[in-house]
């Protein structure tokens, strides 16, 4: 999916909500355990029922290793149930990735070109020559990792070093890196005050954003520092969307939850 075709979905669906599918067995619906693969169902009553409020899905893929080879099937199974019935969805494969060139190129075929994902999660601690080979893929996108929603952020992301923190000097240095073009950005909603700042920097790029929600990030504080002129955000919501509820109903109570930020979203890009 080129840039512009998620633009267009956006302003088309009136919604730049990401929903994650970060499925815990424990957590869903238990006459679902009875089914031959639980996590597909899940997810596939959730998709049925809020895909037309989004315009991505970010399965974790830690949630599916967990499960080994029957969790990675049911990646697999989900990631082809979005690509055939809904291919106006972006997804993302929320993996954080991130090694040595040719283990990279690797991750990044698994990922971009096997699984069909439209994009892939990618951690930029190893440099430039661990993350080129994620970009290279044509009409595919490579999310990297720049300042996190969780408390250890501020371990070394947010560090000075010669006079300039050290999740800025990411962002100025991957944007001379070939194909930076088809670079996306993660930024916590929780650090909404960054938004600014990291805007001066990298003010076209889209940031995926999460932490909205479950975590206590707010949308406006967000959209007020982060939208550009394409939007350029989405706001992901896992938990407090997918677990609105684990009885029967659990897939109208997560569309539910889904129509109330899509609506404030509609609110923001009607203004």
């Amino acid at each position: 999916m080129t840039t512009q075709q998620l633009i267009s979905q956006i302003h088309k669906k009136k919604s730049f909500l990401c929903i994650g599918l970060d499925v815990d067995l424990n957590k869903i619906p238990k006459h679902l355990l009875q089914t031959e693969d639980p996590i597909f169902e899940f997810n596939k009553a959730i998709i049925d029922a809020t895909h037309h409020l989004c315009v991505a899905y970010k399965p974790n893929t830690a949630f599916y290793e967990a499960y080994g080879l029957k969790g990675w099937k049911a990646l697999e199974k989900t990631i082809n149930y979005i690509n055939q019935n809904h291919p106006e969805i972006f997804t993302i494969a929320d993996a954080k990735r991130g090694d040595i060139g040719n283990t990279s190129s690797m991750y990044a075929k698994a990922f971009l070109e096997d699984l069909a994902f439209d994009s892939v999660t990618v951690a930029p601690y190893m440099g430039k020559d661990s993350v080129e080979p994620f970009l290279a893929f044509k009409n595919k996108h490579t999310i990297l990792l720049a300042l996190t929603s969780n408390e250890g952020a501020f371990d070394f992301q947010t560090k000075n070093v010669d006079g300039k923190e050290l999740y800025k000097q990411v962002l100025e240095t991957s944007k001379t890196w070939k194909n930076s073009e088809n670079l996306m950005y993660v930024v916590g909603a929780t650090k909404a005050e960054y938004f600014a700042e990291i805007r001066r920097i990298i003010p076209d790029s889209f940031l995926l954003v999460p932490g909205v929600g479950a975590q206590g990030g707010s949308l406006q504080d967000v959209c007020k520092y982060g939208m550009n002129s394409n939007v350029g955000l989405l706001i992901n919501s896992s938990r407090g969307i997918i677990y609105a509820s684990n009885n029967n109903d659990f897939a109208e109570a997560a569309a539910t939850k889904a129509k109330e930020l899509q609506q404030e979203m509609e609110i923001i890009l009607s203004k």
